[in-house]
């Protein structure tokens, strides 16, 4: 395939599944195997990390009207600044980031196994589901609804322990590749007795910190040669200048559509047909294991 058209593909592939619960990371393997793409080639490893950043870009600029909101937000009669949405976006991030960091080696290790991608995909599509159904007549019901096991209706309304007890649950998709960052945050969400849309949106504002982090230190240790995979200080002609343009141009831009249409989506349906869609997939991951290994 062409190079830009193949950088296009994967703009598309890595936009739409990186804040859909489904697992961004398995999607852009099995397109990247499919298409053959050289991930041992120092410069498609480059390219990964950078159309990832496309897609973490999107977050702040379409939640801006609401960071700045949050900005101007004082803490409510009662509560301290930790009791703030944004100190409790980075209370989650602070869980999540010591432990994944110290886990890298592990995460590497499992990255490449298809088995272990399988079973996450298929779990977590399984949990999802089960979750989800069982709060779906509470959320149609409303907040008014008497005996509702949701309490948290808004992110203006979370706790301490609730945030603390996402970033932890965040560690599991860090760990083992396919669980899904989104995932694991909004089943965490709602197993806290948050609402679909609160755990949704919290979701997307944890990403932003935990995301640019990874991606920056993902970027740092391949342009600096930190380690033996990595990049040391490349030199890019035009032509892949061009491509990696495009990958990052259409990364964001379809980010940017499907963290629309997921918001939109969730408040009217839930996330069941994602459960189903991550059990179909895992199956298939792990037929195409299993046939690999036989």
């Amino acid at each position: 395939m062409n190079d830009y058209l193949l950088s296009a593909l994967l703009g598309v592939v890595e936009g739409l599944t990186e804040f859909l619960p489904i697992s961004s990371t398995a999607h852009l393997r099995i397109t990247e195997a499919l298409f053959r793409v050289p991930m041992d080639d120092e410069y498609w490893k480059m390219y990964t990390v950078v159309i990832q950043l496309g897609a973490i870009l999107c977050l702040p600029v379409y939640f801006r009207s609401r960071i700045a909101g949050f900005l101007a937000l004082r803490p409510r009669e009662g509560r301290s600044w930790l009791g703030h949405p944004l100190a409790l976006v980075m209370i989650a991030f602070v869980v999540t980031a010591a432990p994944s960091f110290l886990l890298h080696k592990v995460i590497g290790k499992h990255l490449e196994s298809l088995t272990v991608m399988g079973v996450a995909i298929l779990a977590g599509g399984a949990v999802m589901w089960v979750v989800d159904a069982a709060r779906a007549p509470w959320e149609k019901a409303g907040p008014q609804a008497p005996g509702s096991p949701i309490r948290t209706w808004a992110m203006e309304d979370m706790t301490l322990l609730q945030s603390a007890w996402i970033g932890a649950c965040q560690i599991l998709s860090a760990v083992f590749p396919g669980t899904s960052r989104s995932m694991s945050t909004i089943v965490a969400g709602q197993l806290a007795r948050m609402s679909r849309a609160s755990a949704l949106e919290f979701s997307f504002f944890l990403s932003i910190p935990t995301m640019f982090a990874a991606t920056a230190y993902d970027l740092f240790k391949t342009l600096a040669g930190r380690d033996a995979s990595a990049l040391g200080r490349p030199s890019i002609d035009l032509h892949g200048w061009v491509v990696l343009s495009i990958g990052f141009v259409v990364s964001f831009a379809v980010a940017y559509v499907s963290v629309a249409w997921l918001m939109s989506w969730v408040r009217r349906h839930g996330f069941v047909a994602f459960g189903v869609y991550r059990i179909v997939l895992g199956i298939a991951v792990l037929a195409a294991g299993h046939r690999l290994a036989g």
